[in-house]
């Protein structure tokens, strides 16, 4: 089925979070959406979502999004096509930040619209068998004080996971130290623990706080420890800690993720879908994972995110969060500590109508 784009809607949300999150960059009590929706002229209707982090930060990105639109009117939907075009408009101003954001929109929409049109889920369309994807749960062990801390540690693993993010950055190293003790000693030897500093530290403090996680007995990884374009500061912490150093999620466009890998920046990668280009930028990052021999997991957005792991060849980990899942007719479910892909074509997401018009903003 040909199919042609005949118009692009956004709609901005602010989804309460059953957990609010509190990290060492600022706490987050709503997931901010723009939900897109790319209309097509046989009917078809491509779906999908980027995180804004703020509400504040949606309307310029659906600003975006719907000049984008405007060029794109009576295209065929064909994802590459709708990228050379885009990069080419955009050259100039720098496919980068809230640009790359919007893009990136539009592919996944586009991805999905292809895929309802098949009748096939996302996986398929890309070669790969929908399975169920290993995840860790992401939704909470934020910043706050250590009795609710391992408290809610204990809350997560009973949502079916045997893998946990702990998030670190506390102004005073040894407080983060009785975290991840108190953490470990609540979850046990069985469970998978992975912590996040969201680029809280100087090379010289993760330096040191790396060295006393690995004096520790380690985890599974430690990500984001430094800020997340200082390559050559992150390659020293792979080089000095033992334990795994875990980056990606602020790579913009695979291009960034080919800097990083050269510079031996990390032992691990996950882009994020609305950073590294939606589904098409997603597949060139997964081929530069498996040319360097890099584990490549997924950061936010599950929905897309399990498709795309479906159909990596150095498949790691899905990072699972339930932000959006208050407007989706069909949220995700989590088996025994994995994530099954849905059959439904394309993304396999409808909205909410109801749910939508309530967390509009």
């Amino acid at each position: 089925m040909k199919l042609r784009i005949e118009s692009i809607r956004t709609r901005a949300v602010a989804v309460s979070m059953k957990r609010p999150l509190s990290t060492s960059t600022g706490a987050l009590t709503a997931a901010a959406l723009l939900l897109i929706d790319l209309q097509t002229d046989a009917g078809i209707v491509g779906r999908s979502y980027l995180f804004g982090i703020g509400k504040h930060n949606l309307p310029p990105i659906a600003k975006l999004v719907e000049a984008m639109a405007e060029m794109l009117k009576g295209d065929a939907v064909a994802p590459f096509d709708i990228e050379r075009k885009l990069r080419a408009k955009y050259t100039l101003l720098g496919v980068h930040n809230i640009v790359l954001f919007a893009m990136s929109g539009i592919d996944m929409a586009a991805w999905d619209a292809a895929g309802q049109a098949l009748g096939q889920p996302l996986a398929r369309l890309l070669g790969a068998m929908p399975r169920p994807i290993p995840a860790y749960n992401s939704k909470g062990l934020g910043i706050m004080p250590l009795k609710p801390l391992v408290k809610e540690a204990a809350e997560l693993l009973e949502e079916g996971f045997s893998a946990v993010k702990l998030r670190l950055g506390r102004p005073d190293a040894r407080e983060d130290l009785q975290a991840l003790r108190e953490v470990k000693k609540a979850i046990g030897p069985n469970v998978i623990l992975m912590v996040d500093f969201n680029q809280a530290l100087s090379v010289a403090e993760a330096l040191k706080r790396g060295r006393m996680i690995d004096d520790e007995g380690g985890v599974y990884w430690i990500e984001e420890p430094v800020r997340a374009d200082d390559f050559a500061g992150s390659a020293r912490l792979a080089r000095e800690i033992a334990t795994p150093i875990q980056i990606g999620e602020n790579f913009m466009g695979p291009e960034q993720m080919a800097q990083a890998l050269a510079a031996g920046a990390c032992d691990f990668v996950m882009p994020d879908a609305q950073r590294i280009g939606g589904v098409t930028g997603w597949m060139r990052a997964a081929a530069l994972a498996q040319g360097a021999g890099v584990e490549m997991s997924s950061h936010l957005f599950p929905e897309a995110s399990c498709h795309l792991l479906a159909a990596t060849p150095t498949c790691h980990w899905l990072e699972f969060v339930d932000w959006a899942a208050p407007v989706l007719q069909d949220p995700l479910q989590v088996k025994d500590g994995h994530v099954p892909i849905p059959e439904r074509p394309g993304l396999g997401m409808t909205w909410d109508e109801k749910a939508v018009k309530r967390f509009a903003v």
